[in-house]
């Protein structure tokens, strides 16, 4: 409950208006009563009654927190307060009816106040302690809808359930949502259709659309957009259909984002890759938040898409401070831009530095104390990482060791670095390096644990997932840009087929993974694989996509097939052959055992690393990399590009 001293201006406003609909009630109720002769006769032991009892009210309204509420909010619940409110104060009006015989006996006979007396006084207390309540609320509501009207707001069409809908209005009833004016609502619900949301009607089905926007174009009152809901991204929803029929029409299409996810109830533009993949997986965001909530935290990469995701994720679930290292200054920029104009509680302090840079990455930490680190620094192109194969050992083997270790030295409770799938069975530098990075912090893991015995100690986890839609040189920006310029779309192989995760379902998951890490009864694991649904054909999201822009493939836009680029392969598989899977009893994500070698072998394979590295000798760097990680082979030969007509 809010402390006195936390109260403002408008809270004494409220508890005055309050004292006063008491006292109106109370007086009201004994004049209906009462009338002449028989009130004037009651009525000083009234007022000597009237000042103890409306300061007993205004101790009760605040307890029942009618006080401390918007009336520009005012709802059930509140309504809910206000009938308790009423309850008790009638409660106490009996007991003072049953106390006033010894005040003033023989004065008014057996009773003061008296049955009658009493039921009024409820409902007219009811009545004058909401009154103006409501009718502010009102006030504002219609002020809202004109102020729309007035500003040129887009007559719009919501697609989506009832539940997801009323929310949405509620969000334009407040202000939160603006330049808005609802006319409909199209429900994928059977048991919706025909009802009234907040007096918005629900028109029809999704199938309905472009019947309900022809309707209104005729009627003189055009529909310029619609706003899909949560529920309208539903499988059965059909939400590709939606979006090619509004976009066929014209209009705006815009998307309103999960509340449980914390986001603010904006709107959003509809990317094509919110409809690509199956339907998320259940986060657990209360466990999230237990997690992150007051605690100091630390993101390698944090300018990069999936370090730029999580810190944003920490930010919305609590954390108190936030250090964002990265060794690009415009990203570095961006990111804690982007983290200052969400209005969270956490400190949030950017920094430059390259996790190559020991001394540097071991002095910030240690500055900084965090309790999680998130490593997501990494070097991941698969293409330009095969020419380059020292850069990807400087980066992703030495500079998941500095952070690591590092971790360790300031006293962090966790370290999870972001993997990839690419890791099992690799047949890149890129699933190399990160193999090896893994490798390293199992290793780790596995000694604090046997120093540590049941002791609390530092746990180090590898997170691998596959493809992130919309990441930073992930296929869907390039196809993007490809069907803008009007083609051909470029695919490496017919037969390429990889997984696919959003940025944000991503980002959660390696945070959940983090929170099983670290709980009560430590796990042995500390490989975390997400699930990722089942594979998609490159070239059948490439088709997709031309048909989500309104184009068809083959005619419109061509496809291309270039051929496999060295260090690719046709397909991503989930875990390795000698790798035993453990299921955890968490939606999203499984976990593996690889057997990781002893701390002392891999120091021996860094130091013969480093000493390569120095010579820039390419056949010492994979001779160590392969005698590390055996299951290295090589990557399949490269095709000549090809051009060829998508069917």
């Amino acid at each position: 409950m809010m402390s006195f001293k936390n109260l403002t201006l408008r809270n004494v406003l409220i508890a005055t208006h309050d004292a006063l609909a008491t006292a109106a009630a109370l007086v009201a109720s004994f004049y209906l009563r009462f009338e002449g002769d028989l009130f004037d006769a009651r009525l000083p032991l009234l007022l000597r009654i009237l000042p103890i009892f409306v300061i007993f009210s205004v101790v009760v309204c605040y307890f029942f927190k009618l006080t401390t509420t918007k009336w520009r909010f005012i709802s059930l619940p509140d309504a809910l307060n206000i009938v308790r409110v009423a309850t008790v104060l009638t409660l106490g009006l009996v007991v003072v009816d049953y106390f006033s015989v010894f005040l003033a006996p023989n004065v008014h006979g057996p009773v003061f106040l008296g049955r009658i007396t009493i039921v009024l006084y409820f409902f007219l207390q009811i009545f004058f302690l909401s009154a103006l309540r409501f009718a502010y609320r009102y006030f504002r509501y219609t002020r809202v809808r004109r102020h729309a009207r007035s500003e040129g707001a887009s007559p719009t069409l919501l697609i989506g359930r009832a539940a997801d809908a009323e929310i949405l209005l509620r969000g334009i009833e407040s202000g939160a949502v603006k330049q808005l004016w609802p006319v409909g609502v199209l429900s994928p619900s059977a048991a919706d259709r025909g009802q009234t949301i907040r007096n918005i009607p629900v028109l029809g089905g999704i199938d309905d659309v472009e019947d309900v926007i022809r309707d209104y174009e005729r009627r003189g009152k055009p529909i310029g957009r619609v706003v899909m809901t949560p529920s309208a991204f539903d499988p059965e929803a059909r939400p590709e259909a939606v979006l090619m029929r509004a976009r066929r029409l014209g209009l705006i299409v815009s998307r309103l984002p999960s509340l449980e996810s914390g986001d603010a109830p904006r709107l959003t533009a509809v990317a094509v890759e919110d409809l690509l993949l199956r339907p998320s997986e259940k986060i657990d965001y209360a466990r999230l938040e237990a997690l992150v909530k007051d605690k100091s935290v630390i993101v390698t990469g944090g300018g990069g898409s999936i370090g730029a995701e999580i810190c944003d994720r920490v930010a919305t679930f609590g954390a108190a401070r936030l250090l964002v290292i990265e060794n690009s200054e415009p990203a570095l920029y961006a990111v804690t831009e982007a983290l200052a104009a969400h209005a969270t509680n956490a400190a949030i302090e950017g920094r430059i530095a390259d996790i190559r840079d020991r001394e540097r990455i071991m002095r910030l930490m240690r500055e900084f104390k965090p309790d999680i680190v998130f490593h997501a620094a990494a070097l991941k192109h698969v293409p330009i990482l095969e020419r380059d194969w020292s850069e990807g050992v400087k980066t992703n083997i030495f500079g998941s060791v500095n952070v690591a270790d590092a971790a360790l030295a300031a006293g962090a409770g966790a370290m999870v670095m972001i993997s990839t799938d690419k890791a099992i069975e690799p047949v890149s530098m890129l699933g190399l390096t990160k193999r090896f990075a893994e490798m390293y912090c199992q290793a780790l893991d596995h000694e604090l644990a046997t120093q540590a015995g049941d002791k609390p100690r530092m746990r180090l986890i590898s997170v691998r997932f596959g493809n992130v839609l919309a990441s930073n040189g992930s296929v869907v920006p390039k196809f993007k840009a490809q069907i803008e310029a009007g083609g051909p779309v470029t695919v490496t192989h017919p037969d390429m087929v990889r997984y696919f995760m959003t940025i944000r379902e991503a980002c959660d998951l390696v945070i959940t993974a983090a929170a099983h890490a670290l709980a009560p009864v430590r796990p042995d694991v500390s490989v975390y694989v997400l699930n990722m649904g089942q594979p998609v054909k490159i070239v059948d999201l490439a088709e997709r996509m031309i048909r989500l822009s309104g184009l068809e493939p083959g005619l419109d836009i061509e496809i291309a097939f270039t051929g496999m680029r060295p260090g690719e392969r046709l397909n991503e598989i989930l875990f390795a052959t000698e790798e035993p899977t453990v299921e955890i009893g968490v939606a999203g994500i499984m976990a593996a055992k690889p057997n990781e070698p002893p701390m002392a072998t891999l120091r021996k394979w860094l130091a013969a690393l480093e000493e390569a590295i120095a010579k820039d000798d390419r056949a010492t760097i994979r001779a160590v990399l392969k005698d590390a990680v055996p299951e290295f082979g090589a990557a399949a030969p490269a095709e000549e590009p090809r051009q060829i007509s998508a069917r």
